[in-house]
């Protein structure tokens, strides 16, 4: 118990005030601190954790694994390098979409719509047995597409043009007034975009690239038209030869959700760190 006595200077309470501060200011922290945890991961993680030692002792499912975890290579580097070459064809249509220049503009949007107007399980056969051998045909060989090729064209042609508008809205969000300033200083349009605009679009974009990116995590499924060994064409081949669809579906589908649910949670992280260095 605390004495008023105690006091040097007469301000009785001062202290009380400051000592229950000290009190209460980590029980509200503590409060603060359980309100950030992602409580939903905690309880997914429980839930993949009970499902993963049920399936690691179980024989038939350890052996469902050792056969299909090759395709989950190939599923992640289809995703990660369609991915780049997207992002690469999303921001040269997207600063085509906001350009003055008619023939440009015109190009992009031409692009934009007839892309996102089509299946992306088309685009996917048009970029095996359409683009691919046109390509090889019309080099005389010299340009020749693999399958894996093949499927990466086909997801940065199909996700370039959700990307191209991702971008056109992040760099119509940032105000007239900052392309103004950066031309008032003597940029150049391209070094204005480069140095002010884009840099702050990106970061209103990020949550949107970061969606797009899952999704096309479990779009990479799709290529297992074209024959790729992906995830889901290992899952498939191991079924056909053991007439074990409830195993080999069951395995596929937990590694999709354990790849995108800590994809989900990289992106989070992504997006604090930039709002961070943004204040």
């Amino acid at each position: 118990m605390v004495s008023e006595a105690s006091e040097p200077d007469g301000s009785v309470g001062t202290t009380l005030k400051a000592r229950s501060r000290g009190l209460v200011q980590p029980l509200w922290r503590a409060r603060l601190d359980l309100a950030r945890i992602p409580w939903w991961a905690v309880i997914v993680a429980i839930i993949g954790l009970y499902v993963g030692l049920g399936i690691l002792a179980s024989p038939r499912y350890r052996e469902v694994f050792r056969f299909i975890i090759p395709g989950l290579r190939v599923t992640l580097q289809a995703t990660f390098a369609a991915y780049g070459l997207a992002l690469v064809i999303g921001l040269v249509v997207g600063l085509m979409r906001v350009s003055r220049n008619p023939v440009l503009y015109a190009l992009s949007t031409l692009y934009v719509e007839i892309i996102r107007g089509i299946p992306m399980l088309v685009i996917l056969l048009y970029a095996g047995f359409v683009i691919s051998p046109r390509l090889r045909d019309t080099t005389a060989g010299a340009i020749t597409l693999s399958d894996l090729q093949e499927a990466i064209l086909g997801l940065a042609i199909g996700y370039g043009a959700y990307l191209a508008e991702v971008y056109r809205a992040g760099i119509e969000s940032i105000h007239r007034g900052q392309m103004e300033a950066a031309r008032s200083l003597g940029m150049t349009y391209m070094q204005a975009m480069r140095y002010v605009v884009l840099p702050q679009a990106i970061r209103v974009i990020l949550p949107p690239l970061g969606n797009d990116f899952i999704a096309m995590l479990k779009d990479s499924s799709l290529v297992a038209v074209l024959a790729i060994p992906d995830l889901l064409q290992m899952g498939r081949l191991y079924i056909s030869r053991t007439f074990r669809a409830f195993e080999g579906y069951n395995s596929v589908a937990l590694l999709y959700l354990a790849m995108t649910l800590l994809l989900s949670l990289l992106v989070r992280w992504i997006e604090r760190r930039w709002s961070l260095h943004g204040r």
